[in-house]
C-alpha cells in the first residue's frame, strides 16, 4: 500500500468489511451528490488480483450493492468450491506429467498415438 493510499483511506474511508484473505474493503464516509461512492481495498500482503473472492469482486465493481458478509445467511450450493487464488508459480501450481518438478518422466505413449506424418 502507498502513502498516498494509506492517507486517503485515513481521511476518506470507511471500512466495511474483510475477506478470508485479510484484504479490507473501504467506502467513502460522505457519497457526493452527483456520483456514486468509491469503493477500494487493501490487499494483506503482496497485491494480487486474483485474491480477491467473486463476492467482494462484484460489490467492488457495483455489480451489487449488499456486501457479502450480509448475505452469509444465502445457503451456497453444496457443489460450490471455496475460491482459491491463482497459485501459478507457487509450489501448490498444478504439474502434468513430464514436468521437471515431478520428476521429468512420463510414460510412453502405448498403441493410442500415432505420429503425424506429412503427405508425400
Amino acid at each position: 500500500m502507498t502513502l498516498g493510499t494509506r492517507i486517503f483511506t485515513w481521511l476518506y474511508g470507511r471500512k466495511v468489511g474483510s475477506d478470508s484473505y485479510g484484504n479490507r474493503y473501504y467506502t467513502e464516509k460522505t457519497i457526493p451528490k452527483n456520483r456514486r461512492a468509491k469503493r477500494w481495498m487493501i490487499f494483506d500482503g503482496q497485491p494480487e488480483a486474483s485474491k480477491v473472492p467473486p463476492e467482494w469482486h462484484g460489490w467492488l465493481h457495483h455489480v451489487v450493492d449488499t456486501l457479502p458478509e450480509s448475505d452469509a445467511h444465502q445457503q451456497k450450493p453444496a457443489w460450490l468450491k471455496p475460491h482459491q487464488p491463482n497459485l501459478t508459480g507457487t509450489k501448490l501450481a498444478w504439474r502434468p506429467l513430464g514436468h521437471v518438478l515431478r520428476g521429468g518422466h512420463r510414460p510412453k505413449a502405448i498403441g493410442d498415438y500415432q505420429a503425424w506424418q506429412p503427405p508425400e
